[in-house]
């Protein structure tokens, strides 16, 4: 099977880069309260948790005195069994609180970063959704955004508990015995070792793991939104297959880490075995001559049981570190992407233009060296209407494209009623363009929502009024709940030209000086047509209107027309001029003439 961009994993840069969670200050800052309320609930939990197998050890000795003094009082056991209940009650009650504030703390961090990355993903330039999945961008934003953000809310404090746990279990060992608390510590410097060696690999494998799960992603993502065509094309097969194989290797992948991971608690779970037994041989039989207690002996097996358990977390909390490191990278490497397209410093509001616009020698290519527009020069008059004409590819998109700076010119300038479009605020030049792509995206909600896209703060009255105007309001009318129907993500409910005539009623509604449609008709059907270019006839009125069209019949009364080829303007006038020079628009308007004219003798 050939390689594909799924295939292909997310690289770090860096092994492990600290860097990443100094900027994470930012978003613990803000919920530091919580997180400080979070650790002290989690200690004073701790704490009164390991109360528990002193208490035994009270009990125990206490017990062994009266059985040795031949006495029976029940009331200190009594009092002890209390106290023991009530600890584990206080530990309670701390956990389910120290839970609470933990996931408010959580859900705070979660919010800001995504705050932080989607503003910024919506400032980026077209280039840089040409050039990735959705998927993979999409994983970012939400798988992990959340992994992040649960270890910045919970394995922070984890980190500083277990660690804190580890040292009050070994104060209360050591309040015991010193002699039996060092065999409980002698296990330790196996297992720091063991952890030296194997973090170059856990890390690796858990990245690895986490690019596949992201190639898988991005493949359902993209499977998804071409579901029409896949079943359209019987790819359904072909699909299940690449798709498995995906999933393959993050299954091989995912094992492979769970196996390097999951060895971490076999090597806890048998040195802490190992180091109880030896810890009962000794009290028993080495210092037989220290005469322990069988409270102490029971109460030092306890604590060396428990002291196993903080250990294991801190190794959990390491691998869920370097999976964060990891996450930290593609998320920063999201926001750090540079905003190609943005505000340039001293950029000023575009005030109230009259539509004047004028292309000075304008160059752009999408890819250096690849020059799509070369010294392209032309002046429009304010109120006029242009119609940009010619083969596919040969740049009639990417003319309007540069207007609204969806992507920046490499030479030359193009001027509003004299204003350099590359000096003024990106808000303040599109909130005078109406634009309309070749794209009629819909998104989830109702009409009503859709058509308002244009204009927040547009009423129903405009509303319907901007349908009407593009001859959708039949239509719509006729649907269920008329304008308040729900229409879902891209409107798979609606036709592709009613979906056109929604995107048109957007941008009517918008009321703007510069108008631009990019097949604005392309599938609207001709009865259809008749009734919709009135409404552009009466849209276009007064306003500078720039039209791509393939189907020439929609441009024919366009005040000039350019005929865009070989990376310019090859032939530019009216309708009629251009027709009368014979040139490439006469040789295209006649070839569509010949495809519209009825066959004279058809087959039967």
């Amino acid at each position: 099977m050939a390689r594909n961009k799924f295939d292909i994993d997310e690289e770090l840069e860096t092994p492990f880069n600290i860097a990443n969670f100094k900027r994470c200050k930012k978003y613990i800052k803000n919920s530091a309260s919580m997180l400080i309320i979070g650790a002290v609930l989690s200690l004073l939990a701790t704490v009164f948790a390991l109360c528990g197998p002193y208490f035994v050890k009270m009990v125990i000795d206490n017990i062994e005195k009266q059985q040795a003094a031949k006495t029976a009082d029940i009331m200190p056991i009594l009092l002890i069994c209390g106290l023991y209940v009530l600890c584990v009650l206080l530990s309670e009650v701390c956990t389910y609180f120290r839970t609470i504030v933990t996931s408010k703390a959580g859900q705070q961090i979660i919010h800001e970063i995504r705050v932080d990355i989607f503003s910024h993903i919506q400032k980026l330039s077209f280039n840089y959704f040409d050039s990735r999945p959705r998927g993979k961008i999409l994983v970012r934003v939400v798988h992990y955004v959340n992994n992040v953000a649960d270890f910045l809310s919970n394995g922070l404090i984890n980190i500083v508990v277990q660690f804190l746990t580890v040292f009050i279990i070994i104060f209360f060992m050591l309040s015991l015995d010193v002699k039996l608390s060092l065999i409980v510590l002698s296990g330790l410097p196996i297992f720091i070792i063991y952890m030296v060696l194997i973090r170059g690999r856990q890390r690796r494998a858990w990245t690895d793991h986490s690019a596949k799960n992201s190639n898988a992603t991005a493949y359902v993502s993209e499977s998804i939104n071409g579901m029409q065509i896949t079943q359209a094309f019987n790819r359904e097969e072909i699909n299940q297959g690449i798709y498995n194989t995906l999933l393959e290797k993050m299954r091989k992948a995912y094992l492979k880490a769970a196996t390097i991971n999951n060895s971490i608690p076999f090597i806890i779970e048998n040195l802490s075995n190992f180091v109880r037994a030896f810890l009962y041989i000794a009290a028993i039989v080495l210092f037989a001559n220290d005469q322990y207690s069988a409270g102490v002996i029971v109460a030092m097996g306890s604590y060396s049981s428990r002291f196993w358990g903080p250990i294991q977390s801190i190794g959990d909390i390491y691998n869920q570190l370097i999976n964060t490191g990891s996450y930290l990278e593609r998320i920063f490497d999201t926001i750090d992407e540079k905003v190609e397209i943005e505000d340039v410093p001293g950029a000023y509001d575009l005030p109230a233009i009259r539509g004047e616009v004028e292309y000075d020698n304008v160059t752009f290519a999408y890819e250096e060296g690849h020059n799509i527009l070369e010294n392209v020069s032309f002046k429009v008059k304010p109120g006029q209407s242009i119609a940009l004409v010619g083969p596919t590819g040969a740049g009639k998109s990417t003319i309007v494209n540069i207007l609204c700076r969806f992507y920046d010119i490499q030479k030359g300038a193009i001027r509003i009623d004299g204003h350099n479009i590359h000096d003024v605020t990106l808000k303040s030049l599109r909130s005078k363009m109406g634009i309309m792509l070749q794209d009629s995206f819909i998104f989830s909600g109702t009409i009503k929502d859709n058509i308002r896209y244009g204009k927040l703060d547009a009423t129903d009255e405009e509303i319907i009024a901007a349908a009407k105007t593009v001859c959708a309001h039949d239509f719509i009318m006729e649907l269920e709940n008329g304008y308040d129907t729900e229409v879902n993500e891209k409107g798979s409910m609606l036709s592709q030209g009613q979906r056109q005539l929604i995107c048109f009623a957007r941008t009517v509604i918008s009321n703007p000086a510069i108008l631009i449609l990019d097949e604005a008709t392309s599938s609207i059907d001709t009865e259809t047509e008749q009734y919709v270019q009135r409404g552009i006839e009466g849209m276009m009125q007064g306003r500078t209107s720039f039209m791509i069209a393939h189907r020439l019949s929609t441009i024919i009364n366009c005040d000039t027309i350019m005929y865009i080829d070989q990376k310019g303007i090859m032939e530019t006038g009216s309708h009629d001029e251009l027709l009368s020079k014979g040139g490439y628009y006469h040789d295209l308007y006649t070839a569509q003439l010949m495809e519209t004219e009825p066959t004279e003798h058809a087959d039967v």
